[in-house]
């Protein structure tokens, strides 16, 4: 049996994105990734969409993943999730980002993660401690208003998952945020709903070791 001298850090993780939903990664094999998308879109366009209207239809659709993943990548993502296919007809205001590990200073000497997380919800809104794949994680959840100043041109509803990875030396953290765009007078029942996908999503987490 491994011993605390012999485990090893977990070399990356597991999600399964939601029916309908791809993956950007932003570090390598961005442009790859983001034209096999307006491919598949394109593809997918109503019959007796205007073939003149095709080029115009493709140019947005690439000009708003690059911006997507420009700013995803300047917050420190390493992988985008997006929704590119309609749920029950309905575009998906949503997205979901992955950041790169960052170390955080232990509280106390000794103290570990735990207490790292426990100072942390202690100081954050709507914070709570669940666990993924038998790691103690941090669950936040907020409604974000516009803010011209801070380049948030829509206010949206914001979940992050905060989550140690195991073994690591010095201590790492990984970072999950889930955005969903408000549209004004819209149902906050349907939010509900897409934060619960999220947590769906979030559940399905799994260290990798390979």
């Amino acid at each position: 049996m491994a011993t605390a001298e012999t485990r090893q850090a977990p070399n990356g993780f597991n999600l399964v994105p939601p029916p309908g939903w791809d993956v950007i990664p932003l570090r390598i094999d961005t442009k790859e990734a983001t034209d096999r998308i307006v491919r598949k879109a394109v593809a997918q366009l109503p019959l007796g969409f205007p073939k003149d209207d095709i080029p115009k239809a493709r140019l947005k659709l690439e000009q708003e993943l690059k911006k997507v993943a420009r700013r995803a990548r300047a917050k420190g993502g390493m992988t985008l999730y997006l929704p590119t296919e309609r749920f029950h007809g309905v575009a998906l205001p949503v997205s979901m980002v992955a950041s790169e590990p960052i170390e955080i200073p232990r509280v106390r000497p000794n103290s570990g993660p735990e207490a790292v997380l426990a100072a942390l919800a202690s100081i954050t809104p709507g914070a709570e401690v669940r666990e993924l794949d038998d790691t103690a994680a941090l669950r936040s959840s907020r409604d974000v208003p516009a803010d011209a100043t801070q380049g948030i041109d829509i206010p949206h509803r914001r979940v992050e998952y905060f989550v140690p990875i195991p073994d690591s030396d010095p201590d790492r953290y990984l970072a999950f945020s889930f955005s969903a765009l408000i549209a004004p007078g819209s149902d906050p029942a349907f939010y509900d709903t897409l934060v619960e996908l999220f947590d769906a999503v979030m559940s399905t987490f799994r260290w990798a070791y390979t």
